[in-house]
């Protein structure tokens, strides 16, 4: 009997997970339990990542413990920022740097050499990766955009921490709140392309710089993790063309384009994480005065609903609430990795936990019963 083929994996169950569940026809994300609404709302990243990597909410004294321990491995070895520099001046595409500066952090990490399955040491690197990555990713933007590197501050979250070192000064409390929802809504998302590839490395007892390498470089695809980047793009576009926005999407519909932001492999109905970032976009604006890139995702996303039956994903509210608050369009990719970060580390800490190797089979379909011929003949 012919075994049915699943390309792409699609539908196919391929582990147990308690990090994160998506209900695609409720438009429904939670962690742990928690709705994705009430964590955004109400929760630093601080406390979602320390959620995700011990399954529970931290009470006050967890938190402070766990937020002061990630701020104390802020700081990365002279080596890192070198490398940062290099790649800068080299003009590296910023996730090839993200990629090669994730590996490289392992030379410097104390653990490196601990067991793969070693829980505690693994925690321990976890938390250096998802403190270290922002360092090491400003540094690397500040080089291009021909500035001074700045340093970490211990004192600041690690939303407000990552923008005071992307922009030189401290972010207001508007700014580092919204970051920070950012952030969270990014953490983890079931068992996406990067995910699924960080675990796959972690199976065969790869060490966690490994994965998470591993997962890097999925991200860099521009079918999972550049969508943000072209939808702002696409805005800045439709803003040069000095057209209405309803007009351009007609244009470009009957020109057969792809409209970046809309549709999902799981989700059905509109993205819950679109719906909050779409809050934040429109608050942005509000507060500096021009609401025209809010009021023209809404154009284009009624437009496509209305007419497509398209409903938007996280990317397309992201990318004008990153550009409202001054963050270049190609390091948002980056900072989705420096989110998504906390939830690789998590799936892999559960990958170690209850470890088999991902070997999955596929389906010959190429010639049979060839004749071998020498060399010397053919």
């Amino acid at each position: 009997m012919t075994e049915d083929l699943k390309k792409g994996l699609e539908g196919v169950l391929v582990a147990e997970s308690e990090l994160s569940s998506i209900d695609g026809d409720a438009g429904r994300l939670i962690y742990r339990g928690y709705t994705i609404d009430d964590l955004a709302r109400g929760a630093s990243y601080e406390e979602v990542v320390y959620l995700l990597w011990h399954g529970h909410l931290p009470d006050e004294g967890e938190l402070a413990e766990f937020t002061d321990a990630m701020a104390t491995e802020r700081t990365v070895d002279d080596a890192i920022l070198e490398s940062a520099r290099t790649l800068a001046e080299a003009d590296e595409e910023p996730m090839a740097a993200v990629r090669t500066l994730v590996s490289q952090l392992s030379a410097f990490d104390p653990d490196a050499d601990a067991d793969p399955t070693d829980e505690a040491a693994n925690l321990r690197k976890g938390r250096r990766i998802t403190a270290k990555l922002p360092t090491a990713l400003a540094a690397f933007e500040r080089v291009r955009q021909g500035e001074e590197v700045v340093d970490p501050r211990e004192d600041l979250s690690h939303a407000a921490n990552f923008l005071y070192m992307i922009n030189g000064e401290e972010p207001d409390e508007v700014l580092a709140e919204t970051f920070d929802q950012a952030l969270v809504l990014h953490a983890d998302h079931g068992l996406n392309a990067s995910t699924f590839s960080a675990m796959v490395t972690a199976s065969t007892l790869a060490d966690m710089h490994a994965a998470v390498t591993s997962a890097v470089g999925t991200l860099s695809g521009s079918l999972h993790g550049g969508a943000n980047q072209n939808v702002m793009e696409m805005l800045k576009e439709v803003d040069d063309a000095a057209m209405d926005p309803l007009e351009w999407i007609q244009t470009a519909l009957e020109e057969g384009r792809r409209v970046p932001g809309f549709g999902h492999r799981v989700y059905n109905v509109k993205d819950p994480r679109a719906v909050i970032l779409g809050e934040k976009s429109e608050e942005l604006g509000e507060a500096a005065g021009d609401t025209k890139w809010y009021e023209m995702s809404v154009t284009i996303e009624d437009y496509l609903h209305e007419e497509k039956g398209l409903a938007p994903n996280v990317d397309f509210y992201s990318a004008s609430t990153y550009y409202q608050m001054g963050i270049p369009i190609d390091i948002y990719t980056p900072i989705f990795a420096l989110s998504r970060a906390g939830g690789w580390i998590a799936h892999i800490l559960e990958q170690y936990d209850d470890n088999r190797l991902i070997r999955p089979r596929s389906r010959y379909v190429g010639a049979e019963d060839q004749e071998f011929v020498p060399l010397e003949e053919r």
